[in-house]
């Protein structure tokens, strides 16, 4: 076994779902980048992100650069640009950095819905 106390220490990101719970101590609260996420609302529909189900990740390193596992409704969406400038708004003064990693597996469906963004959907019109 070779000995790496040479070695420079590594930070390790902290790599949460929303919604779980994570040990890992951050600079920045997990729980105050996704109420932030909720400021970032889906064009076509009119609903936050948030409570659409489109984020399906938020990792956070300790410098409090942050990357979002994101999806869209659909793969064609061309709206990309608009949700990227709604993300940055929302959590600049928040974090140093933001990314989105857009991500199509699993594919996103009504099953991702919050039972919140449920009811706004219902208040809208939509049958979910």
């Amino acid at each position: 076994m070779s000995d790496n106390s040479d070695l420079p220490e590594v930070p390790e990101a902290t790599d949460t779902l929303v919604g779980a719970s994570s040990n890992a101590s951050s600079s920045v609260a997990l729980a105050d980048i996704e109420e932030a996420m909720k400021d970032v609302v889906d064009p076509e529909l009119g609903i936050n992100v948030v409570d659409l189900g489109l984020v399906y990740g938020i990792h956070v390193d300790e410098g409090t650069n942050v990357v979002l596992d994101m999806t869209l409704t659909s793969a064609a969406c061309p709206l990309t640009d608009v949700i990227t400038d709604q993300t940055n708004s929302a959590l600049e003064g928040l974090v140093n950095d933001v990314a989105i990693n857009w991500v199509w597996m699993p594919p996103w469906g009504p099953d991702k819905i919050t039972p919140d963004g449920r009811e706004q959907l219902r208040a809208l019109g939509f049958n979910v």
